[in-house]
């Protein structure tokens, strides 16, 4: 079953995702980490990353291999710990800019998945 997006105001954000988010516009990796359970998997270009040390690696090199300015442009959330944040980058990445979902699933408080996708 497909639930339908309910926007929200970001500011009803759970406070784990606008952490987690803060934290990696500032390239905080330390920060960043906590937000996610021990079991998490992020997917993003297509590629999964399970577990912290997987995730790590994902962030710095992500942090690293390109320049860009990302503003958050809208949130919703889904029911069941699951919320779609939508962001626009600009940067120096192909392309130059980008409108990317940021889909976060919650379990006990924390990040346990993540998928980034256009």
């Amino acid at each position: 079953m497909t639930e339908t997006p309910q926007a929200i105001d970001p500011a009803e954000l759970p406070q784990t995702i606008t952490s987690y988010l803060k934290a990696h516009q500032a390239r905080d990796l330390d920060v960043a980490m906590q937000s996610y359970e021990p079991g998490a998997a992020v997917t993003d270009e297509g590629r999964t990353y399970n577990g912290h040390a997987e995730i790590r690696a994902w962030l710095s090199r992500s942090a690293s291999e390109y320049t860009y300015t990302i503003k958050m442009a809208g949130a919703s959330t889904l029911g069941d710990g699951r919320y779609d944040v939508m962001h626009h980058l600009e940067g120096n990445f192909p392309g130059g800019t980008a409108d990317l979902h940021f889909r976060f699933t919650l379990r006990n408080g924390k990040i346990a998945r993540l998928v980034i996708e256009p």
